[in-house]
């Protein structure tokens, strides 16, 4: 990354777009400070005022209310105050009824001043004014949540923002005193009037729940449901377990029923061909040839007249012998007649026979029977669920009721005293200042400017001046190189290889083709690369190319997997192709093919013989033989540059219709210039997004000393290709 990062951006080329955009980075460093001046001569300073206002329930009341049942103790807390609810208490601190109070107490210091100045308005358009707004809640020391807001008032006078606050601090104080007196009013009437009318209502419970008992005839429907329930669970088991001797039964009929046919037919079969005089003459031919047969085999070859004259005559008497089999039984029935079923039959199998039916009749006797046990009792299950809910709906009124009545007795007069302290209580927290200046310092807003414009300017000058050296299209490839375009290849597509090798039979492909089979999972789709191919064969005119060489400018680029696709498009054509791996140093065939790369084209050129040439070469297909790399050499470019390597070649080219080298890439080492020597065409293959115009053009230079005939645009997206 700090390469590529020092390859686009350097001290020198930096200095210079600098240098020759001066100008623009002094124009925008003016015009973004004449903005930033110009915002701060306009930005008036406001001051900001606070104070903190805790809102909680009292804890009197809570402790009572915990006390009565849970209906009761909501309606009291609607009297009192229906919750701690920061919206409700937002919007009574901020009305204007309290303002106004607030207001009559501000008018010895500020004559005219009115609503619309504490409510608040925009000046330069940063809000001022009264705002409110919730901090996070806290717990007290009863476990009862405490609300703290922060009020806050917001002005151009430091001293005004404190005078507002203290106003309507004392404003919220005394509609806090007022506000409980209210409070014990309600809460005594409410008290007794919720009394008489608790009574009335646990006597009406009582006379619906035994209402229910009598009408239902039952003291306790869900302990009878269980009953059922149970008693369901049981005949269901039952039920189950005869389904399955059923099951069991009836498989074993089945079975004996079938033996019982299989054997009837059989012996049928039998003695029709045994009667048969005409079939028994064919069979005792069909044994001598068969004897007459063995005894020459014995003597000749399977290649002999004589033989193969035997073979042609048993053939014929098995014709006429299966005929003559197929006239004879063709009129036996498939399905015998009770007698002739029971005849050779052993008596045993029929009587157990019977006795299989007589436990099937009385299976299923048992089970229609659990069957309408079950339904019965389902049936009276159903009616429990309602039941049971209206019971428990019965009973859980009176208890309710009871329970209430009992606390609201016990807590009648001690509530009428304590009821005053409920609510909501608002407290003081902290005591309003004098205000604070807020928002945009002019200085700071200065001092900004001064810092960032400069950068802003330097920024701008190196967008404009930047430009990407990185090759993205074919178009790109094509015009900076002068080259043949091959083909654009786009990013490759998982698809399997053995759709688009040719089809071609014979036993051995089954065997040796698996390997390149479980290639499948990256190899692109065949159309491409057929279309490839054909450009290559164009290329060629007028002299046809035996070997060809892959390579690229740096690695990675993709050219092994290229060459693997040329090899199945070419293999479509019918043409035999070898495919070396020429990478001594990094070689990466062996591990696309997963094959074995403990011999190969290393070990090849030590050994000086060409007798066991065919021993290193590994068929992957039965129109594609590889020749991997071989274990590293101490030494590849003496190995490459031998004598033996170009003797190898030529005799590949005579052996193959194409000889595929994937070779190293051209900048890595001297590897890919040795090797680009001895092929007849070389084609450089070129990543989209990865090569670079300085690579690109090196590596050009390099290859125009050899054949280069194109150059392979790889990883093309779909709307850049040619």
């Amino acid at each position: 990354m700090n390469n590529s990062f020092s390859d686009k951006f350097n001290i020198k080329e930096l200095s210079i777009t600098l240098r020759r955009r001066r100008f623009l980075v002094l124009g925008v460093s003016c015009v973004v400070m004449s903005l930033v001046s110009l915002i701060a001569i306009n930005t008036k300073s406001t001051y900001q005022s606070s104070m903190q206002l805790l809102v909680s329930s009292d804890a009197n009341t809570n402790n009572q209310a915990s006390k009565l049942p849970n209906l009761i103790a909501d309606e009291i807390s609607d009297i009192n105050s229906p919750s701690v609810d920061y919206t409700s208490q937002v919007k009574l601190l901020l009305s204007s009824k309290l303002i106004e109070k607030a207001i009559i107490l501000l008018r010895p210091y500020y004559p005219n001043i009115t609503i619309e100045d504490i409510q608040g308005k925009n000046i330069n358009a940063q809000p001022t004014g009264l705002s409110i707004e919730q901090l996070e809640d806290k717990i007290g020391t009863n476990n009862l949540p405490l609300q703290v807001l922060k009020i806050s008032f917001i002005d151009e006078d430091p001293i005004k923002t404190k005078r507002v606050l203290l106003a309507l601090q004392q404003v919220y104080q005394d509609y806090n005193i007022n506000h409980q007196k209210e409070r014990l009013n309600k809460g005594l009437a409410f008290v007794n009037a919720r009394l008489s009318q608790l009574q009335q209502e646990v006597r009406q419970s009582e006379k619906n729940l035994e209402y229910f008992r009598r009408k239902h005839n039952i003291l306790d429907p869900e302990a009878q449901s269980k009953i059922l329930l149970q008693s369901l669970a049981e005949v269901q088991n039952q039920l189950q377990t005869n389904r399955a001797q059923l099951q069991d039964v009836q498989a074993r009929y089945t079975n004996l029923e079938q033996a019982i046919t299989s054997v009837s037919h059989q012996a049928r079969i039998h003695s029709r061909l045994n009667q048969s005089n005409s079939y028994q003459t064919l069979l005792n031919e069909f044994k001598k040839t068969e004897l007459t047969l063995a005894k020459e085999q014995q003597r000749y070859t399977d290649e002999s007249p004589i033989i193969e004259q035997l073979k042609e005559q048993r053939q014929n008497q098995l014709v006429i012998l299966k005929r003559e089999a197929n006239q004879l039984i063709s009129d036996i029935p498939v399905i015998p007649s009770e007698n002739e079923q029971i005849e050779g039959i052993n008596p045993q199998l029929i009587q157990e026979r019977t006795q299989l039916q007589t436990i099937i009749l009385g299976l299923l006797a048992n089970a229609k029977s659990l069957a309408e046990t079950e339904q019965k009792i389902r049936f009276e299950f159903s009616k429990y669920p309602s039941l049971i809910a209206e019971y428990n709906r019965l009973l859980t009124s009176v208890q309710t009721k009871r329970k209430q009545l009992e606390q609201l007795l016990q807590t009648q007069q001690s509530l009428s005293l304590k009821i005053a302290q409920g609510g909501i209580d608002w407290q003081v927290m902290e005591e309003p200042s004098i205000g604070k200046l807020i928002g945009i310092n002019r200085l700071s807003l200065l001092l900004g400017g001064i810092a960032i414009s400069p950068i802003l300017g330097i920024a701008a000058a190196l967008s404009w001046g930047m430009f990407t050296r990185t090759i993205y299209s074919a178009q790109e490839l094509q015009q900076l190189t002068n080259l043949r375009l091959l083909g654009s290849v786009p990013k490759l597509a998982p698809r399997g290889f053995k759709k688009w090798l040719p089809n071609l039979s014979g036993n051995k492909q089954n065997t040796i083709a698996s390997s390149f089979g479980e290639t499948d999972s990256w190899l692109p789709c065949h159309e491409t690369l057929d279309i490839l191919y054909q450009n290559l064969n164009i290329s060629k005119y007028p002299l046809p190319f035996k070997s060809l060489m892959f390579t690229s400018a740096l690695s990675g680029e993709g050219k092994t997997t290229l060459l693997l696709g040329l090899a199945a498009s070419a293999a479509r054509m019918h043409q035999r192709i070898l495919v070396i791996d020429a990478n001594l140093r990094y070689p990466n065939l062996h591990k696309t093919l997963q094959l074995s790369n403990d011999w190969g084209l290393s070990l090849l050129l030590l050994d000086e013989t060409n007798t066991h040439i065919h021993n290193y070469i590994q068929p992957v297909h039965p129109l594609i033989d590889v020749l991997t790399a071989g274990p590293k050499p101490d030494d590849t470019i003496k190995l490459l540059s031998s004598q033996r390597m170009k003797e190898l070649l030529k005799k590949f080219e005579q052996t193959y219709d194409l000889v595929l080298v994937d070779a190293p890439s051209i900048l890595g080492t001297a590897d890919a210039r040795i090797l680009a020597g001895y092929c007849h065409e070389i084609v450089m293959v070129g990543r989209m997004g990865l090569l670079t115009q300085s690579d690109l053009m090196q590596a050009q230079e390099i290859l125009s000393h050899w054949n280069l005939i194109g150059i392979i645009a790889n990883g093309v997206r779909s709307y850049q290709q040619l």
